[in-house]
Parts: C-alpha cells; structure tokens; sequence
C-alpha cells in the first residue's frame, strides 16, 4: 500500500517566500503535498474549520497581514484541532532573542520555528533540512496524537458502556422498602460500600442478603470488577477447596489441566460467600490465610500466589453458636466480622410488605403478560397479617403462583392455596369419590397432574415455558404431557 503524502497548508502573504517554501519541498513531492495557500490567518481559519484531517501540519508565517497572526493565530488553529502541528517561519523583526522568542512558540503551540533570513538565500527557506524534518517530524507527531485521541476516545465509549451496564445492574438490584427498620440496613449499606473492609451479612433465609451483598459491591470502588458469589452449603464436602482456591495442572491423579479458583476469579473485586458457615474447618483454615495474607493456598502451586479480594460473607445461623460448639472458627469469625449488617425478618418490616406485593405483582403479571389482575381486599388483609416465615423469597414465589392461579383477581382461594393453607384437590376439583368406589391414591394423583399441567399450558405461551414454571427439563415436560394424553 502505497504511504499517504503529508498534507500541507501554507499560510504566507509574500509571493516570494511562497515560491522559496515550493522549491525547498520540490525534491519531496512524492511524500509532501502542498494542498492550500492563503495569504491571511482568517481566510485559513474559515479552511480549516470545513477541513477535517485534510491537513497534517500548517507552515505559518508569524507576521502575517490581515489583523490575526502570531499567537492568536496559532491558539485558533489549535483550537480547531490539536493534533495539527505548526511550522513557524519569520523575518524576525521583532524585538525579541531567538531562544526566547522560540520558547514561547513552542508554548504556545508551535511544533517548531525557523527564520527566513539571511535573504541572499533566494531559491530555499533558510535552514532548508531542519525545515524538511520538521515537516515530517511534526507529521509523525499528528499521527501519534490521533491515535492518542482514538484511543482516549475509545476508553470514553468503553467506560460509559460499563457505567451504562452498571446502571442496568444496579435496575435489577432494586431495594424496595419504605419500614424504619430496614432503613437502618440501607443506612448501613450506604455507610459500607466505599469502605474497603471485609462485611457480614446476617439474617433468616430469604431476608435478601444476596441482594445487599450486591448493591454492596455496585457502589463500591470495586463496581467496575468482578463480583463472584459462591453458596457454601451447595458445593460438596470434598470439592470447596478445589473450587475456592483451584489447583494446579499435576497437582493430583486426575489434574490434567490447572483450575484457578474462585479467589483468583475475583482478584481485584468482591467475593460472597453465602452461607458461610457451612464451610469444612479445613477450608476454613485455608480462608484465615487468605483474609490475614492475601495469599491463596493452591493445591500443588509451585510459587506463591496473592489476591486482593475484598469479601462479603453471609449466613442465616448464629456463629457465636457455632463457635462454642467448635463448627466455626472464632478468628475467622472476628476478621469476617469488620463490618457488620443484620437484615430484620419480613414479619418486622410489616410497612415494606404492602410495597413488595404490589411491586412483585406487576413484575409477574409482565413477566406472563397477563391482563390488570389484583388482590381482593380480603387476600391483600391476610397476605399483610401473614407471618412470612420465608421471608421476601416466600412472598416472591407467592406472588408467582397467585398470578398464575388467579382467574379475575386474587382471593382469598387464591392465596390459601398458594401458600398450601388449602387443599390445591379442591381448587381442581378432583373426584375422588365415584358412588360407592373411592379413587386410589395414583388415580387422584393421575387426574390432579393431568389438570395442573394442562392449567400451566394454559397459562403459558410455550412448552419451554411450562416446563420451566413446573420446574422439570423440556424432555421431560414432553413424555409428561404424552403420559397425562396432553399431546
């Protein structure tokens, strides 16, 4: 591929010096074109404003006619572009030393400075090699700073992209609560979020520590990394090592390739670790050396290996208790224990459930795209009188199964049989008695998943759908169906 020429503009009102200037570059016209000439700096301003990266360097004269020269002019043409790069060239009538004068260009803006003197050089601009290479040097200088701006350009886009994605994070996190005691917890959240310190979180099942957890990590320093969660008790005995701290390749019989743990993962962002108490002492062994050292113990490592990981721990059982009962390690608990936030059970916070069957009502009558369906004032009494014994993930898998239930509007039915209050056979109608022959218990179970599967069909828009709502693989959903003859 052929190299682009370098694009000159000439601003210079003397003919004489204009045609010094073409013959100095004559012997380069291969590599420098000549693309304008004007002979005042406004009439090259109005050029380069309309001109985008159709010039690479300017070669002004600093006393030009026309009222707007010397610096002024060279702070307008950098003010239209900053990677256009000026060659300064004078007669020097000004009362001013050559270093001096030549300083205060090159502060100004100018790439470089020459002089057009002595004048019994008639052909060439004075100095004519400085002259060249500061053409080509000032061209190479442009290059470097548009790909600078590029660039820079570029991470502007890339981090508006992440705070825009961070933005969406955070829409999915929402907190909804308006009860005095919860406020304590937001107060709290607030408070901790931009301290690097480790926290735990306590609080019954369901109350929403994972929730918490991650509009920690969003409006900490760390938001822009990695958030990694982990559940303790869902990883088995003999594998959360592995999976916290990985391994080498060789490490073990069947290591043939090296795993990087869920430390290294979250090097330089947030780890949770939910349910945190039901860690194997030895793990937790290996969990002090982190939290004191930053250092990881990598099975079969070979050097060592350092995180900076700042961690959010959960749990839903008493680790005072478990400590006396020697379950879970007293120092661990007290550098888990930085900072500390107990979340109140849903019973507590009887002002916030009114605002969550509202808001999880909408999100699911959305979700299904199911017309304007509401709680009877009866249901809507009880549901606030109920005492959530699952707390928020109770009420939201409620919700779920009243949206999907309900007919006109929630009753009181309704919620009896989504809490499991009432029997769902009499929602369904099932016979279990015909004259004097009563049902067996596979022929009233037959019937009963034969006209809930077909109400969730019915509910939904596709299989997949279904199959996911009844909590069963798409396969499986299918020979169901053929079994129950719904297809």
């Amino acid at each position: 591929m052929k190299p682009a020429k370098i694009k000159l503009l000439i601003v210079e009102d003397e003919e004489f010096d204009v045609i010094r200037i073409k013959n100095t570059l004559k012997l380069f016209e291969g590599k420098i074109e000549i693309i304008e000439i004007f002979s005042t700096g406004l009439d090259a301003l109005e050029f380069l404003e309309g001109s985008e990266n159709r010039c690479d360097v300017v070669i002004l004269d600093y006393q030009i006619s026309g009222g707007l020269y010397g610096k002024e002019l060279i702070k307008e043409i950098k003010a239209i572009d900053k990677s256009l790069q000026i060659v300064i060239i004078t007669k020097m009538t000004i009362n001013q030393s050559e270093p001096e004068f030549a300083n205060d260009l090159i502060s100004d803006g100018a790439f470089w400075f020459g002089t057009k003197n002595p004048m019994d050089i008639e052909d060439f601009i004075y100095q004519p090699t400085d002259f060249i290479l500061a053409i080509m040097n000032g061209y190479n200088k442009r290059l470097l700073e548009l790909e600078k701006n590029c660039l820079e350009k570029k991470n502007k886009q890339s981090q508006k992209k992440l705070e825009d994605n961070l933005q969406d994070q955070m829409k999915n996190l929402q907190i909804i609560s308006q009860s005095d005691s919860f406020q304590k917890v937001l107060n709290l959240l607030e408070k901790y979020a931009p301290v690097d310190a480790n926290i735990l979180i306590t609080g019954e099942s369901g109350t929403g520590k994972e929730l918490i957890a991650r509009n920690i990590h969003f409006k900490s320093r760390r938001k822009l990394e990695k958030l990694v969660a982990i559940n303790c008790s869902a990883i088995p005995f003999d594998l959360i090592e592995s999976e916290l701290f990985g391994y080498e390749k060789g490490a073990f019989t069947d290591a043939k390739n090296g795993k990087i743990g869920l430390f290294e993962q979250a090097d330089g962002g947030t780890l949770f670790l939910d349910e945190v108490s039901e860690l194997p002492l030895k793990a937790q062994s290996k969990l002090l050396r982190v939290l004191e050292t930053g250092e990881i113990d990598k099975i079969g490592r070979k050097h060592d290996i350092f995180v900076n990981v700042r961690i959010i721990a959960a749990t839903n059982k008493d680790l005072k208790k478990e400590i006396n009962e020697n379950k879970f390690r007293e120092d661990i608990f007290y550098r888990l224990n930085i900072l500390n936030i107990h979340i109140p059970p849903l019973k507590e916070r009887k002002d916030d459930i009114n605002l969550l069957l509202d808001y999880y009502l909408k999100r699911y009558l959305n979700k299904f795209k199911l017309g304007n369906i509401d709680f009877t004032p009866e249901a809507r009494n009880y549901l606030l009188n109920y005492q959530w014994p699952g707390n928020v993930r109770q009420l939201k898998n409620v919700i779920q199964r009243m949206v999907l239930l309900a007919d006109q509007s929630i009753d009181i039915d309704t919620v009896e049989m989504s809490l499991g209050v009432n029997s769902v056979f009499n929602k369904f109608k099932i016979t279990l008695q015909t004259g004097d022959k009563i049902a067996t218990l596979k022929e009233a179970e037959f019937e009963f998943r034969k006209k809930y599967t077909k109400f969730i069909r019915n509910k939904t828009a596709t299989d997949a759908e279904a199959s996911k709502l009844l909590g069963i693989a798409p396969p499986n959903f299918y020979r169901l169906c053929k079994e129950l003859g719904l297809k």
